[in-house]
């Protein structure tokens, strides 16, 4: 079973850059297996931000598209999230989650939807805080 725990959210001004990180245990074929991006900000839904594929293809929130960029390193069962150009409005909490569904003892796993609906996304991250402020 995959876990994955985020990093690399911080403080930063308008105009800054972050890149976050998304780690993944317990997976013996991590290169398999696609990841997505989520935000939550504060008394907002949730919304899908980018989806990375096993084979590498990516899918992004169209309003986001530019600013993100979503790339993984498969030997070191990491997926990254590179915010530039950040924005008072990037401000959130920022998840990693695999796309799947739990069933019996175990997790079936899909591909990125491309629609980046939380719905399709089973297993999630404990989130890491994006702050952006002047």
């Amino acid at each position: 079973q995959v876990q994955l725990v985020e990093s690399g959210g911080g403080l930063v001004q308008p105009g800054g850059s972050l890149r976050l990180s998304c780690a993944a245990s317990g997976a013996a074929t991590f290169e398999y297996h696609s990841i997505g991006w989520f935000r939550q900000a504060p008394g907002k839904e949730r919304e899908g931000v980018s989806c990375i594929s096993y084979s590498g293809s990516t899918y992004y929130k169209d309003s986001l598209k530019g600013r993100f960029t979503i790339s993984r390193d498969n030997a070191k069962k990491m997926v990254y999230l590179q915010i530039d150009n950040l924005k008072f409005e990037d401000t959130a909490v920022y998840y990693c989650a695999l796309p799947g569904t739990y069933y019996g003892g175990g997790y079936y796993y899909t591909g990125c939807p491309v629609d980046l609906q939380g719905r399709a996304f089973g297993s999630w991250g404990q989130g890491t805080q994006v702050t952006v402020s002047s």
